[in-house]
């Protein structure tokens, strides 16, 4: 009963730190995301993205401070979404 105690112990370990690597790569690739990719890849999911230029940089932060609770963006995300945003006007 012990030996299999220990192999579930075991596999279960390996599990996680594999799941704990993975995700790691994962959050990596995503902050190096620039602000146009990040734009064109969330603001598309639910409507089409409007041209950069069609609000003032006051209403873009108004509306990436809704936005990022609604499409669950990052403050880091955020921030260069806004940079990229800024630019483009």
């Amino acid at each position: 009963m012990k030996k299999y105690i220990l192999i579930i112990g075991v596999v279960l370990a390996a599990f996680v730190v594999t799941n704990n690597l993975t995700s790691c790569a994962t959050t990596e690739k995503i902050t190096a995301k620039t602000g146009t990719q990040l734009w064109g890849e969330n603001c598309i999911r639910c409507h089409n993205a409007p041209s950069s230029t069609r609000y003032s940089d006051n209403d873009w932060a108004v509306i990436l401070t809704h936005m990022r609770v609604t499409a669950n963006l990052t403050a880091d995300e955020e921030v260069k979404i806004r940079e990229y945003l800024k630019s483009a006007n």
